[in-house]
């Protein structure tokens, strides 16, 4: 599970600081105010470390990627040539993180559930206009000693190898010293580190902790797919739902085909995803039935049955409301994803009613409790945040189980308040029209209703 992140000169974001993440993160604010951006540095680390390309240090993207980002003068903070973008970020893991080197047999060089990965990825204008990516200084955290690589000269693609916060070193091997080359991505120590160095194998164990952590990320978008009469499925297992929730019914399929099932607590037996599906959107109002069905025997072909209301008639889900559409790949996502997940959720309750929206939060939050998913939630919801904070109340969430966060747009970038969630589940810091003016609204209201009374006397 992520803990924390921390960027710098990203988009609309100066400095973040420091954002401390829990189970369940949710980040409210108007349009605008950089919401968006902080979960695009974080997905533009993730399509970075599942591309291909090793020699570039950040994958912006394209069309058919997480996030397409254009070029580094687009992302930069107030599009500066050469300027320096950081990302931080800390996870925590289920077994501890060993590090052994050949010298110490019998003793890690250090081990640690908490890990952390910082880097610098700075452009500087070469001899022609094309701007050049470098990475000055990048290292990671094992508790409270960190490894990295650092640029040994200034404007020289050059790099030594860096130990903090510990008696560790890293020893040469015979020959001369060259120097190292510059990191593979923004993350990765070159292949020359293991030749260059007798004790530095532990190296590519961190990289891997760190695409490990980056791989669980999953990402559902705000504009989700129309669904469809019918839909083809030829056997095959996705990974996730796709940005527009397009893959959620296959899915579905894929898991009914592994004989996959969800844990519902003790003494309560297992539920395929289908079943829990149908269970969620019954209990959030929406269907009364909801079932995936072949339109004829050994077909590949399946349609998305429903019953808005028990005993109706059973319909097409393209025949009923647009929500249980909307709201499907989120469910799916959820509870399909490997336990132990990330999963970011960019406006979930787009086309849905208020007591849905509030009734969404519940979704999130059984995912959190049966496995262990992690929650990160950019939303314009009143309705969902006050169901969060009813949960606090009735003691259904610990406070710590949840941070919230308010993003505002300033004079010089955006800026990011804690949002303090006491015992009670109040908000103790309460921003000033934090969903609008709703006393203004009241007040003017029934200053035109006097005035009103007033002409017709």
């Amino acid at each position: 599970m992520f803990t924390r992140l921390k960027f710098q000169n990203f988009k609309s974001w100066a400095n973040t600081g420091d954002i401390g993440l829990k189970p369940i993160t949710g980040l409210f604010g108007a349009n605008s105010s950089g919401k968006t951006s902080l979960l695009q540095a974080l997905l533009l680390l993730k399509q970075t470390s599942d591309s291909a390309d090793r020699g570039l240090p950040l994958q912006f993207g394209d069309k058919s990627s997480l996030v397409n980002l254009g070029d580094f003068r687009s992302v930069v903070y107030s599009h500066a040539d050469e300027a320096e973008l950081m990302f931080s970020l800390d996870w925590v893991r289920e077994r501890a993180f060993v590090a052994k080197a050949p010298a110490r047999p019998g003793e890690p060089v250090v081990e640690s559930p908490s890990l952390g990965f910082t880097t610098q990825v700075r452009g500087e204008n070469g001899s022609g206009k094309a701007l050049r990516l470098t990475v000055p200084k990048m290292s990671y955290r094992v508790g409270n000693m960190s490894f990295g690589m650092r640029r040994k000269t200034e404007g020289r693609n050059e790099y030594v190898l860096s130990a903090e916060g510990t008696d560790f070193h890293f020893e040469r091997t015979r020959g001369r010293a060259w120097p190292l080359p510059a990191p593979v991505k923004c993350y990765g120590f070159p292949d020359q580190v293991r030749a260059y160095y007798q004790n530095a194998g532990f190296l590519s164990d961190l990289e891997l902790a760190l695409e490990e952590q980056l791989r669980q990320v999953y990402y559902l978008g705000p504009l989700r797919a129309y669904p469809e009469r019918t839909y083809t499925w030829s056997g095959s297992q996705p990974s996730d739902m796709g940005q527009a929730g397009e893959q959620a019914v296959h899915a579905i399929l894929s898991s009914r085909d592994k004989g996959e099932k969800i844990s519902q607590g003790r003494g309560r037996p297992r539920a395929t995803l289908e079943r829990y599906v149908a269970e969620w959107l019954q209990s959030l109002g929406l269907i009364a039935e909801f079932r995936v069905e072949a339109v004829a025997e050994g077909s590949q072909i399946f349609q998305v049955k429903v019953r808005k209301t028990a005993g109706g008639a059973e319909s097409l889900i393209t025949d009923v409301g647009f929500g249980v559409s909307q709201i499907l790949p989120v469910i799916v996502l959820c509870f399909y994803v490997p336990e132990g997940s990330t999963v970011i959720l960019e406006q979930p309750e787009i086309h849905l009613h208020p007591a849905v929206q509030a009734n969404l939060a519940d979704v999130l939050i059984d995912a959190h409790k049966k496995r262990k998913v992690q929650i990160i939630i950019e939303s314009h919801s009143e309705h969902l945040l006050r169901r969060l904070q009813r949960r606090v109340a009735e003691q259904e969430l610990s406070k710590d189980d949840v941070a919230l966060y308010f993003c505002e747009a300033g004079l010089k970038g955006s800026a990011l308040t804690p949002l303090e969630l006491d015992l009670f589940g109040n908000i103790t810091n309460w921003p000033a029209e934090f969903f609008g003016d709703q006393f203004g609204e009241l007040a003017a209201t029934q200053e035109a209703r006097l005035n009103l009374k007033a002409k017709k006397a």
